[in-house]
């Protein structure tokens, strides 16, 4: 016997942890061209803008340029005091989302768990759910004014029915099996909510409340707009009056950079919430 076809001790050690550096440059690799690969239709969008603009396909007062569009965005930060606006907008989310799914996860579950609360709430939240937040917005005006307690309860209500559907449906979308097995080992009816239901319902939870604070965001632009002399939402329907397009395409493209900053907020913890739970990938 050589030493060349000797396994020295640690050998094996190594070549796992060159798999794993391996996995490790794959995994980097992948995320940096999915990276490249989702820049390419902002970036394409930015260039036919651009073009267009130079072009005067569209008159300027319709499409100002990238680059005004740019110095317009320092303008209404630096001399319009543009951050309260953008401050209170996501004030209105906030407290928003976070009554309307704190409502919509505890009634989900009241309702998911006993069927007498869902036969009792059931056709009365039926008959609202079908009646537009916005179409609530002049009633609730009317009622407690015209402030921002008024929109947060147009967009928690709007919260409200997606976060509640998704968690009735993911109570009982939970595996018959695992509840018959938890009875099997005895488990309490308290150990069997936290350690399998709501373990088996996490998902459709957590896409109820991903779907509610998307829908939050978006409905502030209307809320505002319709209602309301500040905000993000106030500030596109003033654009649109005064034909100050510059700062009209300012507004949509930070409601667009938010609402996506919202979303991968939402995607990351919903993966980290679930990363016991392996799904297919693609």
């Amino acid at each position: 016997m050589t030493i060349a076809n000797v396994d020295p001790i640690g050998a094996a050690p190594v070549r796992a942890q060159n798999r794993g550096s391996k996995g490790k440059g794959k995994g980097n690799r992948r995320t940096a061209v999915g990276l490249a690969l989702g820049l390419i239709l902002p970036l394409s969008i930015l260039l036919l803008w651009q073009f267009a603009a130079q072009q005067r396909w569209v008159s300027e007062v319709f499409l100002p340029l990238p680059l005004k569009t740019f110095y317009s965005f320092f303008d209404m930060v630096w001399r319009q005091d543009f951050e309260k606006d953008f401050l209170s907008s996501i004030s209105i989310v906030s407290q928003a989302f976070l009554y309307g799914s704190l409502a919509g996860v505890g009634l989900g579950l009241a309702a998911g768990l006993s069927p007498a609360v869902e036969r009792f709430f059931g056709p009365t939240l039926d008959g609202i759910r079908h009646i537009p937040g916005i179409a609530w917005l002049p009633l609730i005006v009317l009622w407690i004014g015209i402030g921002s307690p008024a929109k947060i309860v147009v967009i928690a209500k709007s919260v409200f029915f997606p976060v509640f559907l998704n968690t009735l449906q993911g109570i009982r979308g939970v595996d018959r099996n695992y509840v018959e097995l938890a009875r099997v080992l005895t488990l309490t009816r308290s150990q069997l909510v936290r350690r399998v239901i709501i373990p088996g319902a996490m998902p459709s939870i957590l896409v109820g409340l991903r779907y509610g604070a998307s829908l939050a965001w978006a409905l502030v632009v209307v809320a505002e707009g319709l209602s309301g002399m500040e905000g993000i939402g106030f500030l596109i329907f003033r654009a649109q009056a005064l034909l100050m397009t510059d700062q009209l395409l300012v507004c949509m493209v930070v409601i667009g950079v938010v609402g996506f900053l919202i979303d991968r907020s939402m995607h990351y913890l919903q993966r980290y919430l679930l990363r016991w739970k392996q799904g297919f990938e693609g």
